[in-house]
């Protein structure tokens, strides 16, 4: 039986007939498993009316009420996170393990925003003048939209929704069309935690229903994860019609490898950061720069690691790396392997002839979107397996005479994401640190993904906007700042005064 799935608006599964739906396939078969429905106007039009109307109700919940749906929620999502994973792996194609690390990392901002009550406390000023008191409240924006991709389907509206919500917003989430069912049972966990109908909505479909977010006059902000190209538009046209918005698009992750580094371990990493989840991650290394003169080593010991990984279904046990979400998507990475060796760059492992799992256990994967891990040498920075973003299991290498060409590589890319430097020298690393434009920065860590309670954010063509997600930079983003001016005068004192009021 094909499964189906559709809108989640003001507290139960839409009910209508959709006129548009699409198809749901498990990428490890390549089988269609299910539809969803793609909304239309009217139906992205009843979820922000439902969010709308939920929402002076949830402003006006006390943050202890708020702060208790929240913890509610936190329990059922830890209770339920192998289901969820399930789930995730079932559309995604990620393997088991990876799927409850997106979860895990997304419950991190769950439990985050459990601290709304302090998050939320505003400044005081007592006698800023005579007998008046200044102080500061952070108030909610009203409904508020999450675009979200097919990348993390759990985690990345978990960088958002929780914060939102637990600063009195109502949402509608929009996710993708390519692994929906994710969005559905988090909806389901929500209501089990109390939470009011109408704040928590989901509309399942595509541009259509992502233009409608962008310009309803009641959505008051939106925030975006996925392609630069997409995330400009998103900014352009959210801004056009006066709302907030944090739109986070591609990436080009380099990892830069110094001469005193430990291979071993740089290996290690760039393998992990390079492969797992297929190479479908926004913070995925995607490039490694290996400073003169370790670039033969470093590749040879890269190049033995991969010839061991598992690739297969992501539902079996065993499986570290699964396929990619799409046969198209899938085609256009694999198509970077030729568009590579023409450019002139070493194609020193090919993943078309990776050996794929799934046969013992009776698994047919011979029409499934696979492309085992690949490894380019010797690019160039004029390549297009260099200027792309591929997102796949495709690692570049390029070789640096020096840290201060290396350097250089790293800041003329045009998306400043995330990057990593190994060495075990602590100030080359400081160094790098300072001097590197990109917004998050590991040292010997491979994907610096920052936790909870920091942001998550580029610089440069991966990021619009002036705010990252989750963490500090998520509180203020969902809330808007009122200074309030108060004085209660002695009923003694009194009379009219039509100076200009300054401070005494």
């Amino acid at each position: 039986m094909t499964k189906h799935v559709t809108h989640w608006i003001d507290g139960r599964a839409w009910e209508g007939v959709s006129a548009r739906r699409g198809d749901l396939h498990d990428p490890a078969t390549g089988a269609v498993t299910g539809s969803v429905d793609f909304a239309s106007v009217k139906e992205t039009d009843d979820a922000v009316a439902a969010a709308a109307a939920a929402f002076p109700g949830w402003r006006a919940a006390s943050v202890a009420k708020r702060t208790t749906v929240l913890f509610a929620f936190r329990e059922l999502l830890n209770q339920h996170k192998d289901e969820l994973a399930a789930l995730i792996v079932a559309e995604h194609g990620k393997v088991h393990s990876d799927a409850l690390g997106e979860v895990a990392r997304g419950l991190e901002v769950v439990e985050f925003a459990c601290g709304i009550g302090n998050l939320l406390k505003g400044d005081f000023n007592d006698s800023a003048s005579t007998g008046v008191e200044v102080y500061s409240l952070h108030q909610p924006l009203g409904p508020v939209a999450i675009i979200s991709p097919f990348n993390f389907p759990a985690m990345v509206p978990m960088w958002f929704f929780p914060v939102a919500i637990a600063a009195g917003n109502t949402v509608v989430l929009k996710p993708s069309e390519k692994d929906p069912s994710a969005s559905v049972f988090l909806a389901h966990l929500w209501q089990r935690a109390g939470l009011p109908d109408g704040v928590f909505n989901v509309v399942q479909g595509d541009k259509v229903a992502v233009d409608r977010l962008l310009e309803h006059p009641d959505i008051q902000s939106v925030s975006f994860v996925g392609s630069t190209p997409i995330a400009r538009y998103v900014y352009e046209n959210g801004t056009r019609y006066g709302k907030r918005v944090q739109a986070l698009g591609g990436a080009k992750n380099h990892m830069v490898v110094l001469p005193d580094a430990d291979l071993d371990l740089a290996a290690d990493a760039a393998v992990s950061a390079g492969f797992g989840a297929a190479g479908e991650r926004c913070m995925a290394v995607s490039v490694l720069v290996a400073v003169d003169p370790i670039g033969d080593e470093l590749v040879a010991k890269i190049a033995e690691r991969m010839a061991t990984l598992k690739v297969g279904p992501g539902c079996l046990p065993d499986s570290e790396m699964g396929p990619l979400v799409t046969g198209v998507h899938r085609d256009k990475v694999t198509s970077y392997l030729d568009a590579g060796v023409t450019a002139g760059a070493d194609l020193v492992v090919d993943g078309r002839k990776h050996a794929i799992g799934g046969a013992e256990a009776g698994i047919d994967t011979a029409a499934g979107f696979w492309l085992g891990p690949t490894l380019f040498d010797n690019v160039t920075s004029s390549m297009s397996i260099y200027t792309d973003e591929i997102f796949g299991p495709v690692l570049s290498v390029v070789r640096a005479p020096s840290y201060d060409e290396a350097l250089a590589l790293v800041n003329s890319n045009p998306y400043g994401n995330g990057v990593a430097v190994f060495t075990n020298d602590g100030g080359a690393a400081a160094r790098f640190r300072d001097q590197v434009e990109v917004g998050m920065v590991g040292v010997n860590v491979p994907i610096p993904v920052p936790v909870a309670y920091h942001s998550f954010g580029g610089w440069k063509a991966s990021l619009f906007g002036d705010t990252h997600a989750y963490g500090p930079h998520g509180v203020h983003f969902f809330t808007r700042t009122k200074a309030v001016t108060q004085r209660w005068l002695d009923p003694s004192h009194g009379g009219v005064n039509l100076g200009f009021p300054v401070n005494h």
